[in-house]
């Protein structure tokens, strides 16, 4: 039987506090269960943060020996983030986010969560959309500041988020690239690719950064005051030109065809420990261990995985249907982009066989705007779009596939 983890995004308030919570911090829930599993060290209650294309989201879950899972949700937050921006270079085929926008949205979540929990929290794990590229300066990539009674960070020398929805790279650009040392292909919305791109096309803009990684990677770099950021080999992969067997960079591959491999950032395990906050972050202690930033694919799967005979059909932005392989499994080094499967690391040096859709929550976004557009063009009275939206959630939420 396939499990169906259902987008945090689908979230209505027509379900039950029970039903929220479960949606919500599924994926966060995965988050500490890979980080026990991984014997990072886990005090009692662990703050999970997920930064999603469209929404972040945060969790306070505590050890529950005796409930099922093993943990009990204390209390969770989402926020739209509302971060879509026009990209200066690459318009129309851009897709680029804010990051100041989804750092006030974390910074949301973060103050409407109990600040008394917050006081007990011993690791901070966080997952977020993989592929996805933001450029800053060491050193000056945020700001810590009091807001209020509060103590937080808000973006600073940062480029904006060229996130995996980019259309940048045209099948013409992809093969004049360096054909990578892994078994995965590169494709538009890719970090590395993004990153050829801008160096043909936007060079000064790369010269204005010393530092990369995904948006996660970046949150957890912020938290720590890492001078160098570190990247699960999960993310790195879905950069493209990641080896995963020799786990590393294609750096001499990358070096004779010009790319800034400086801005590479350094491979550590999912499930290790990136460093300690270098801040108090609103009450979370000064010193509190986080977590190498996962990919958030990996995350969902982890939290609703009963068996690794399991399947699990990731239903949120895109869709995902993903099967753990067995333990031993090497993909074939050969990339081959017309294979419907495509391998990423997941833990403990496996696999997860993955076949991706592009369609997801995005196209039934889509379909409500186009619904409701339609009514008001025909001069009719439409039910509000928060109803609208919610109808269409409550047929998603029925979805069982077996």
């Amino acid at each position: 039987m396939l499990s169906v983890a259902k987008s945090v995004a689908l979230e209505t308030d027509s379900r039950s506090p029970s039903q929220k919570s479960s949606l919500r911090v599924r994926r966060l829930t995965g988050l500490r269960a890979a980080l026990v599993a991984a014997n990072m060290a886990v005090e009692s209650v662990t703050l999970g943060i997920d930064l999603g294309t469209t929404s972040v989201k945060a969790a306070l879950l505590e050890a529950a020996p005796g409930q099922p899972s093993g943990f009990m949700v204390l209390a969770s937050c989402a926020r739209t983030s509302r971060a879509d921006a026009e990209s200066n270079v690459a318009v129309p085929q851009g897709r680029e986010q804010d990051v100041s926008r989804i750092i006030r949205a974390l910074n949301e979540c973060l103050a409407a969560l109990p600040q008394k929990q917050l006081q007990k929290v011993g690791a901070i794990g966080v997952s977020g959309q993989m592929h996805g590229v933001v450029l800053w300066k060491t050193g000056q990539g945020c700001e810590w500041m009091q807001g209020g009674s509060a103590s937080m960070f808000e973006a600073r020398a940062v480029s904006h988020l060229v996130t995996w929805q980019d259309g940048r790279c045209s099948s013409e650009f992809l093969g004049s690239l360096p054909q990578p040392s892994s078994h995965l292909s590169v494709a538009t919305g890719f970090g590395c690719a993004t990153i050829f791109w801008l160096l043909k096309n936007s060079p000064e803009l790369l010269q204005s950064y010393n530092a990369a990684g995904t948006i996660q990677d970046y949150v957890v770099a912020m938290l720590c005051g890492l001078r160098r950021p570190l990247m699960s080999d999960q993310n790195a992969a879905s950069w493209g030109y990641f080896n995963t067997q020799s786990q590393s960079w294609n750096l001499e591959i990358l070096r004779s065809s010009g790319f800034p491999v400086h801005l590479l950032p350094d491979i550590a395990q999912p499930g290790s420990a990136a460093g300690r906050t270098s801040h108090m972050w609103f009450e979370i202690p000064k010193g509190t261990q986080v977590g190498v930033a996962m990919g958030d694919l990996q995350a969902s799967v982890y939290s609703c995985m009963g068996q690794k005979t399991d399947a699990v059909l990731n239903i949120s932005t895109s869709v995902q249907l993903a099967a753990s392989m067995p333990s031993g499994f090497q993909p074939t080094q050969t990339p081959d982009p017309a294979s419907p499967v495509a391998y990423f690391p997941y833990f403990d040096r496996t696999y997860l066989g993955v076949a991706a859709s592009l369609n997801g929550g995005n196209v039934l976004a889509t379909f409500v705007h186009m619904l409701i557009q339609w009514m008001a063009d025909l001069g009719q009275q439409s039910r509000p779009r928060e109803t609208m939206a919610v109808t269409c959630r409550g047929h998603l939420e029925g979805l069982k596939v077996k």
